[in-house]
């Protein structure tokens, strides 16, 4: 079969044998947050009744930050060490605190192990993330995609299996089928053959290594514009997360059973939008999907209040494509213009700043959802759509670092040293840092011309 041809096919990373176990892991744990979050909302509703969505809400807010905080300690360990144990550990852990979880007898206890569970999540999601290009090589577009669309199938699907369950076999007794789903994820992982190590690369003390990851995030240029777009679609995407269901049950004045095919169109077109990856991929630039991606979700986001419940379904279902062009796409930019070695670190931060998004975009939507319930998809349209014409205007790169003529012959460019960049320095230079010096382009050549006094970016 063509090697072109092969790219096409969303499931052609399934053939490396690798991933396709840690594929099995995620998937299997996805199906175990599935469980876990709808017998949260079940056992939250015992306890406070109707104010169930209270505690949810402030469950919510602890797994944000937790991630915020933990995430980017998690890249650096990520870095230092085997990936396989920390994976293989994360999942028993939280096969652990899922066990506890059917005895809990107050909404303080539910708290506490919700707040420990996703401090082992934060620590479990950038190493995975960062693991799928270490393992996959060239073909970690179509792996990240088979997996985000995986993620958003079952986000749709999920629930509702989840919900089956506990009717079932009742409320508290999911939790202990949460906790075996997190047992046989770690198994699929154990049974890897060697170690999921990146690169050797000197480390230092865990704060500059946390620095590192964080001034790599928001200095390569590419990355930095496919974050502030994250940041679109975190208001756009709290706005449909926080205020779809006081839109359906109230200004449209349908059920539940409506807001469930509302939110069932926003999972398919995410879903979808992901297969379609794979296909995008080789002809479309990762920016200018971002972008596509955000113009869609706010148009989509602007036009909701004008209408019903179809064109609602409809605008959901182009609003869940538009958030997966966004997200997905800035993963692949991570790993396209980060080594290796250095990879664990900038998820790390990447998961801690995309999650800070949305805990700056939930008291926001919850905010307009209060006060301007008629509007607020308009609202939140709005903003999102300043910040995207800002960022487009002041934060997009104009042409792509070292892959077309460069506007200014002379320039600077940060890089860290890897196998596809070498060149010389001087001795009291660490080029194991981030750090920039005069790069001058002729018309069919270039070389570098160094002056580290004046263009060395420090991390001391």
């Amino acid at each position: 079969m063509p090697r072109l041809y092969q790219t096409f096919i969303p499931f052609q990373s399934l053939r490396n044998p690798i991933f396709a176990r840690l594929y099995l892991a995620q998937t299997t744990s996805l199906l175990g947050d599935a469980l876990t979050w709808v017998g949260l909302a079940l056992l939250a509703f015992e306890f406070v009744g109707t104010g169930a969505s209270e505690v949810l809400a402030i469950a919510l807010t602890l797994r944000v930050t937790a991630f915020v905080i933990f995430s980017p300690l998690a890249g650096v360990i990520a870095d230092s060490y085997d990936r396989k144990p920390i994976l293989i550990i994360s999942h028993l852990i939280r096969m652990m605190i899922v066990g506890l979880l059917p005895f809990v007898q107050s909404v303080g206890q539910i708290y506490a192990l919700v707040l420990a569970l996703n401090i082992v999540n934060a620590f479990f999601t950038p190493t995975y993330k960062a693991t799928i290009p270490l393992v996959t090589g060239t073909d970690y577009p179509q792996a990240i995609a088979l997996s985000s669309s995986t993620e958003q199938l079952l986000g749709v699907l999920g629930p509702g299996l989840a919900g089956a369950i506990a009717a079932f076999i009742g409320v508290r007794q999911i939790f202990f089928l949460d906790a075996i789903s997190f047992l046989i994820a770690a198994a699929w992982i154990a049974s890897l053959p060697g170690q999921l190590r990146s690169p050797a690369v000197s480390m230092r003390s865990p704060w500059k290594e946390i620095q590192l990851g964080t001034s790599w995030l928001w200095s390569e240029s590419n990355i930095r514009f496919a974050l502030v777009m994250q940041l679109v679609g975190a208001i756009a995407g709290a706005q449909i997360l926080v205020n779809t269901i006081g839109y359906v049950k109230g200004h449209l004045q349908l059920g539940s059973l409506e807001y469930g095919w509302v939110m069932m169109a926003l999972g398919l077109g995410a879903t979808l939008a992901a297969l379609t990856l794979g296909r995008l991929f080789p002809h479309i630039s990762r920016l200018n999907l971002i972008l596509v991606g955000a113009i869609i979700l706010t148009c989509a986001l602007i036009s909701a209040n004008t209408g019903g419940i179809f064109l609602l379904m409809g605008l959901w279902f182009m609003a869940g494509i538009g958030q997966t062009w966004i997200n997905v796409p800035t993963q692949t930019v991570i790993a396209d213009r980060t080594p290796k070695e250095f990879q664990g670190r900038v998820y790390g931060a990447h998961f801690a700043w995309s999650h800070l998004w949305w805990a700056i975009a939930y008291p926001m939507a919850g905010y307009l959802g209060g006060y301007f319930s008629d509007r607020t998809f308009w609202i939140g349209g709005l903003m999102s759509s300043v910040i995207l014409v800002i960022a487009y205007l002041n934060v997009k790169p104009r042409l792509h670092e070292h892959e077309h003529k460069h506007s200014e012959l002379e320039h600077e460019h940060l890089h860290i040293h890897d196998e596809h960049h070498q060149h010389s320095h001087p001795t009291s230079l660490n080029v194991a840092e981030i750090h920039s010096h005069l790069h001058y382009h002729e018309p069919f050549n270039h070389y570098h011309s160094h002056n580290h006094d004046r263009h060395h970016l420090h991390h001391d």
